[in-house]
């Protein structure tokens, strides 16, 4: 349980910064002092910041993955990283950028990767 708890964690917190370095920019231009930096500073930035996602990414992998000891074959890591990353985009969506909602289309699709899960993790 701890592996799994652990990994699941660890993947939220890659996926944040995942999030954030690849959509955080796009409100640069609301910020004083990063409104006017071009396109090779942003990208600079970002991979900055991706590089915590790599942090917190690449253990998650390890200490989750049934080949190395962990609780999660390797498709079952896959899924499971992408319904977290919808999640937390999701959450930054709503808080980050107000002007965009989650719409009913939205939910459809979601409950459709929730599927997902259950037949990857159905034995």
């Amino acid at each position: 349980m701890k592996k799994i708890l652990l990994t699941i964690l660890l993947l939220i917190c890659s996926n944040a910064f995942m999030t954030l370095a690849w959509y955080g920019h796009l409100k640069f231009k609301d910020m004083k002092g990063f409104s006017s930096l071009g396109l090779v500073s942003i990208i600079m930035i970002s991979w900055g910041i991706a590089l915590f996602e790599y942090c917190f990414q690449v253990p998650a992998n390890r200490i989750g993955f049934d080949e190395n000891g962990g609780p999660f074959s390797l498709l079952q890591l896959k899924v499971i990283q992408e319904v977290i990353t919808l999640i937390v985009f999701s959450v930054f969506t709503l808080l980050v950028f107000k002007n965009e909602s989650i719409r009913l289309n939205h939910l459809i699709g979601f409950g459709f990767l929730v599927l997902a899960v259950y037949f990857i993790f159905k034995k």
